[in-house]
């Protein structure tokens, strides 16, 4: 474990992001004492059925959202009238 003042995790924030990336643990200290700690969020791993099926429900929600709107009257006056 790394162990780094504040003033000095500031300076070097981009250093320790890759040092926890790597799988070290980073214990930020105030005055000698801890009071943070940076560790690498673990990685999550999607299978192709689960990203398909993300995909799918997402544009199942465009599409429930497109059939909401109406819009009424010419969509060319509309464009007129929004730009202005």
């Amino acid at each position: 474990m790394k162990i780094v003042p504040v003033y000095e995790a500031k300076n070097r924030f981009s250093e320790l992001l890759v040092a926890a990336e790597q799988g070290e643990v980073v214990s930020i200290t105030r005055r000698g004492t801890a009071v943070a700690r940076l560790i690498a969020e673990p990685v999550v791993k999607q299978g192709k059925a689960e990203a398909r099926r993300r995909i799918a429900a997402s544009f199942s929600r465009l599409r429930t959202w497109r059939d909401e709107v109406r819009l009424e009257g010419d969509i060319k006056a509309l464009s007129r009238e929004g730009a202005r």
